[in-house]
């Protein structure tokens, strides 16, 4: 069974220390505590993480948190083993999530060590960055264990990195197959993905996901509704009116009107 942990995140953290961990040149095994900070690694390598009677597989790309005071063991598979890692304090007590002490970041490696290459950078020039960018990747490892937990199972990595691609590039023109190639897959089975995942087809995701913005454009600021249609990609007007007509349920400048003097509704944003 896997071992979980709790963080409290409505907080950002207090960053202690960040780096790249170099270990095994000393010996196969090693064992250490933090007794006041977290642990957080993204592992570029494989070997065993032990604690709390649970032993854990490391693979390159996993990710592991580890709570204050928590004795752990690690067993090397290489005399030369590299993370990434970070050292901090949780401040906050409110709300708690929930999250595996192990879990394979998948696509999301790429990204997690980013992240935490920009955390490291930070830590001597400014540590308020610092402790954004650790707190924006913690913030991401939740999403793992999210949609470790949905019904169908954890996403494809291949409809990870096209959801990823569509959400990086609404602005500009997108077709299928550019959208499969970005994800490494034929378009064939990248629609296949869509229709079992979220019934929709590739171009209705994207349609979705271009009003979903247009949406919280229209509603949440004052951008000019030209500026709107293009910034989701319909640079025509013509057809951005039609396509809000009829995702939306009203022209853009009814959806803004609509909105009004009414507070900004709590909506979930993908992206």
């Amino acid at each position: 069974m896997p071992t979980f942990v709790e963080l409290p995140l409505e907080l950002p953290p207090d960053l202690v220390h960040a780096g790249v961990g170099v270990h095994g040149s000393a010996g196969p095994h090693e064992v250490f505590r933090l007794p006041h900070l977290w642990q957080l690694h993204l592992y570029g390598y494989s070997g065993t993480l032990e604690f709390g009677g649970a032993r854990h597989p490391i693979r390159p790309g996993h990710l592991s948190l580890v709570p204050p005071g928590t004795e752990v063991h690690f067993h090397y598979d290489a005399p030369r083993c590299e993370h990434l890692y970070a050292h901090f304090r949780l401040p906050g007590d409110g709300e708690r999530r929930r999250l595996p002490a192990m879990q394979d970041a998948g696509a999301e490696a790429a990204v997690l060590s980013a992240l935490l290459r920009q955390t490291i950078a930070a830590c001597a020039q400014s540590p308020a960055r610092a402790s954004a960018e650790l707190w924006t990747a913690l913030w991401r490892t939740t999403g793992l264990a999210e949609a470790a937990e949905t019904p169908s199972g954890s996403r494809h990595p291949a409809l990870r990195a096209a959801m990823a691609h569509i959400e990086e590039h609404l602005a500009d023109p997108l077709s299928v197959p550019g959208i499969a190639r970005a994800a490494g897959v034929s378009h064939t089975h990248l629609t296949r993905l869509f229709r079992e995942d979220t019934g929709h087809t590739v171009v209705g995701w994207v349609r979705r996901r271009r009003m979903e913005r247009a949406r919280h454009l229209l509603i949440a600021s004052t951008l000019a509704i030209p500026a709107v249609a293009a910034t989701v990609g319909i640079p025509d007007l013509q057809a951005f009116n039609k396509t809000c007509r009829k995702e939306l349920g009203a022209s853009p400048r009814a959806v803004r009107q609509a909105a009004g003097a009414q507070p900004l509704p709590r909506e979930r944003l993908i992206g």
